[in-house]
């Protein structure tokens, strides 16, 4: 009997590899948990075809959406400064802080598209006046906004 089997995952399974994946296990594993609960396949000439098929329209995906973002970085740079207005004491001292909602929010506003908060990174800003903020648009590519953070 083979010490390992080759199987292709249908699915992510924890600590053995992710959809797609070409791995060894041991033949008890994939017959008795694998193959079962269809988490895997049994490696044949046909399973590779559609494994590489599969993978080449994911790397167009991944491609279109890197372009999308380098699109909107573009388009980010062109419109130059965002403004954010908020409430102010003595000294241009801001009630609060400006968070990446409010980041978020400003841009939404100017450029009709939302930004998940999460991809925003914004420094300490308790005054008003002018800052970096650094948005992630995707894996490789970040944009840097200028943000101007007024009194109303």
């Amino acid at each position: 009997m083979a010490k390992r089997v080759q199987v292709v995952l249908n699915e992510d399974v924890f600590s053995l590899g992710k959809d797609g994946d070409l791995v060894e296990v041991a033949p008890g594993y994939a017959r008795n948990f694998l193959f079962p609960y269809g988490k895997a396949v049994p490696v044949t000439p046909a399973v590779m075809k559609q494994v590489a098929h599969r993978r080449a329209k994911q790397a167009e995906q991944e491609a279109e959406l890197k372009q999308q973002a380098i699109d909107f970085q573009t388009a980010l740079k062109t419109i130059g400064r965002f403004t954010v207005k908020k409430q102010v004491g003595d000294d241009e001292v801001l009630f609060g802080t400006v968070t990446n909602g409010d980041v978020a929010e400003a841009i939404q506003e100017a450029t009709k598209k939302d930004i998940d908060r999460r991809d925003i990174t914004v420094p300490e800003i308790h005054r008003t006046g002018k800052y970096k903020v650094q948005i992630k648009l995707h894996k490789e590519v970040t944009a840097e906004i200028n943000l101007e953070v007024v009194s109303y």
